[in-house]
């Protein structure tokens, strides 16, 4: 069997079927999918995945003992890899649409063209300012998503921090798994919504009403110092401060958003713009590892078929044309 021909990114030759920017779990799966499916594909991956910094996940189907967000991309990165992708190791500095049917983007290792382009580029989460951040997080000691390991925390001391509406949303579904929750606001309290504090009292949430001063680590512990001077050990610590979905490289092609900035794309994974996908927590979905990869599986396959169609209308054409001549 013909192993798939990876297009080169320096915009000679052929185009690529895919040009799939972001090599988090989302992108490998879709360049996997489309491999497969003997497409030629470019993979081009900055390789600042939001699943890198996982230090181990027991949520994610078929590893009941847990895979680290590293051990999974490396997997994934494998297995494309046995169908001929490579993630090329660089940025997409400018995407263009390039006629109806065609994409150009300028990458650091040059112009890819591809006929259909699949975004897979996440989101960056806001973070606290809090020294040795990544540490703690590799740690266990930050957590920033209680749907994913809300599970392994169950009956410890919890403490979120971020806006008064977010992080309420946050510490109420977390109350599955605690009973000891902090709010730690970060907004003045004349802004906080008066309908949530009774809900929160109700649930046992304590709410921090004095102002923070700042967080430091000591050792495994995260102490909260507060602007009366007071310090407490605030036990694991759940950010609840907002991401910034990547979705630069496509605004100025008019693409739709929703409220929150992520992409919007109908049953097929497609944005409003032709020929242009995106999967992963760039859409407006759960944040999670198998959403992303049911993303980029419907995706990958939507774009096969939609590829498979345009060849089978243009050979239509090419006999036509030559039974008329």
């Amino acid at each position: 069997m013909r192993e798939p021909d990876p297009s080169c990114p320096d915009g000679a030759g052929p185009p690529a079927d895919c040009l799939i920017v972001g090599g988090g779990p989302a992108g490998l799966t879709a360049a996997i999918y489309l491999a497969r499916f003997r497409r030629r594909v470019v993979l081009v991956d900055a390789g600042s995945s939001r699943a890198s910094l996982i230090p181990w996940t027991r949520n994610y189907p078929g590893f009941p003992e847990g895979i680290g967000g590293e051990d999974l991309l490396g997997r994934l990165r494998l297995q494309a890899a046995r169908y001929g992708v490579t993630p090329v190791s660089t940025r997409v500095a400018r995407l263009e649409a390039d006629g109806a049917s065609l994409f150009r983007a300028a990458t650091g290792a040059g112009t890819v063209r591809a006929r259909t382009v699949l975004l897979a580029t996440g989101v960056v989460d806001h973070q606290p300012d809090l020294p040795h951040l990544l540490e703690l997080v590799h740690k266990g000691h930050v957590r920033f998503c209680p749907v994913c390991d809300g599970y392994e925390i169950a009956d410890q001391p919890v403490t979120v921090i971020g806006p008064f509406a977010q992080a309420a949303r946050k510490a109420l579904f977390l109350r599955t798994f605690t009973a000891d929750l902090r709010l730690l606001p970060l907004d003045p309290s004349s802004g906080w919504p008066a309908d949530d504090l009774p809900r929160l009292r109700a649930a046992g949430i304590v709410v921090e009403q004095r102002p923070l001063d700042s967080l430091t680590a000591d050792g495994d512990r995260i102490l909260a110092r507060l602007v009366s001077g007071e310090r407490y050990d605030v036990g694991i610590l759940y950010p609840a401060m907002g991401a910034t979905p990547q979705t630069g490289l496509v605004s100025h092609l008019g693409v739709e958003t929703e409220a929150g900035g992520c992409l919007r794309t109908d049953s097929h994974q497609e944005t409003s713009v032709q020929n242009l996908f995106a999967a992963g927590d760039v859409v407006n979905e759960l944040n999670q590892l198998s959403v992303a990869v049911g993303h980029a599986a419907i995706a990958a396959t939507t774009i096969h078929n939609r590829l498979r169609a345009s060849a089978d209308r243009s050979a239509h054409g090419a006999e036509d044309r030559a039974g008329t001549g």
